[in-house]
């Protein structure tokens, strides 16, 4: 058997064993430009950033591995504190493993919280629906179907965030903590063929991030950010630094605990627009037979012109 027919065989078979009548969810999605999905994880992100700013990812894991996670990601979010005392944001995400598809959709809600001379807290919720399903194809040794495979099905169901997070005044520093799915909710189908229902639990995430950036290095800044994530079953954590030159372009590495070590690029073509890339180098046992991870990042934002200032014409205030 080859390396690859072999990661091949490993994969299917733990999603096999993990399905097989009740499941409960696989970790959330790993994304390597996390500092650009903040919100999707911590819904008091929401807008603090300022502006209108759409972002959208799209991730091949583990490339030419069969079956290995395809994952999408789209986020839109506002500053509406102009018109209103909340921030608003959309987020989607797709993800696509083995015989496995999730969809999430989600309404972001911030309260941003201003801190005189310190900086914007945000206070943030998320609701919104994740569907589950899974659309198998197996190949059994015989003629008959082994009825204890699981068959296709599809549920939908009710998602929960929360999340504080903390900018300071400066844009220096920044800090958040998270969960995810804190319904837990189960979702059911019943298999086309008939037999027992198949169930599917999402498993509730908790996340803690945060960055600094080192201001006036050269003709750019360094910037880090790490992000922390759990089950309370599994825990992995990504640590990065990256040189952003005068605002323009940036290059740096990623290190993500016990998986992979990341190269990522970026450079705006015109304001406001940001396109990042990253290439992971798998140092899990899959390096033999994945080809890396590719990441593509696009961010585009509009910012509202400043409110004219008002002025009396009157000739007593001339």
């Amino acid at each position: 058997m080859t390396d690859f027919m072999k990661g091949k065989f490993l994969l299917l078979s733990l999603l096999t064993l993990t399905l097989g009548g009740s499941a409960f969810g696989q970790q959330d999605k790993l994304i390597t430009h996390f500092m650009y999905d903040k919100m999707s994880l911590n819904p008091g992100e929401t807008g603090i950033e300022g502006g209108i700013c759409a972002t959208t990812m799209y991730r091949n894991q583990w490339d030419r591995v069969n079956g290995a996670p395809n994952s999408a990601v789209l986020n839109v979010e506002a500053d509406l504190t102009r018109f209103i005392p909340i921030n608003a944001g959309i987020s989607f995400f797709h993800d696509h493993i083995g015989f496995n598809t999730q969809n999430n959709v989600l309404l972001n809600l911030s309260y941003p919280l201003n801190i005189s001379g310190v900086g914007k807290l945000g206070i943030g919720v998320g609701v919104g629906i994740v569907n589950f399903g899974m659309s198998p194809e197996w190949v059994p040794p015989t003629t008959m179907n082994d009825q204890s495979l699981p068959g296709a099905f599809s549920g939908t169901n009710l998602d929960l965030n929360f999340g504080l997070y903390f900018k300071d005044e400066s844009d220096t520093y920044y800090a958040g903590l998270s969960s995810t799915h804190l319904s837990e909710s189960t979702l059911a189908g019943v298999t086309m063929s008939g037999s027992a229902p198949i169930t599917y639990t999402t498993s509730r995430h908790y996340y803690a991030m945060g960055g600094y950036t080192f201001k006036s290095i050269g003709d750019g800044d360094i910037e880090t950010n790490a992000l922390m994530r759990t089950d309370l079953v599994k825990f992995s954590a990504d640590i990065n630094a990256r040189y952003v030159w005068k605002n323009l372009a940036y290059g740096g590495l990623t290190y993500r605990t016990s998986d992979a070590i990341a190269v990522m690029l970026g450079y705006k073509p015109i304001p406001d627009l940001t396109i990042g890339y990253s290439y992971d180098i798998s140092v899990n046992k899959l390096a033999g037979v994945s080809r890396g991870s590719h990441e593509i990042m696009l961010k585009y934002c509009y910012y509202l012109p400043p409110v004219p200032i008002a002025k009396s014409k009157h000739p007593r205030w001339l």
